[in-house]
């Protein structure tokens, strides 16, 4: 085994796994449950291979006036799964399906 087959295969084996899923992050600048937020979704990141988009709603009326105060808004793969707050747990299930 060359030092590049045994890289790539250190990698696989403490790298992330599975497909990448696409997660939308609808924030606003200086909310701290958004940063909270983002901050599970980055621990999530070490284990699942995640695409993250971060949405001002500000930025888009429609936006604010579709999730106003109900931020951080997270949508993972395409659907709304969080409001307000990420629960971990279910964050990892979601994941791993």
């Amino acid at each position: 085994m060359n030092m590049q087959s045994i890289k790539n295969w250190l990698t696989g084996m403490i790298g992330p796994r599975g497909p990448v899923h696409q997660v939308t992050v609808y924030s606003r600048t200086g909310c701290t449950c958004c940063d909270k937020a983002m901050l599970e979704l980055h621990k999530a990141g070490r284990r699942f291979k995640l695409n993250i988009q971060v949405v001002d709603i500000d930025t888009d009326e429609a936006l604010v006036a579709e999730y106003g105060l109900q931020i951080p808004v997270i949508a993972i793969d395409g659907k709304v799964r969080f409001k307000g707050q990420v629960n971990p747990v279910l964050l990892e299930r979601l994941l791993k399906s």
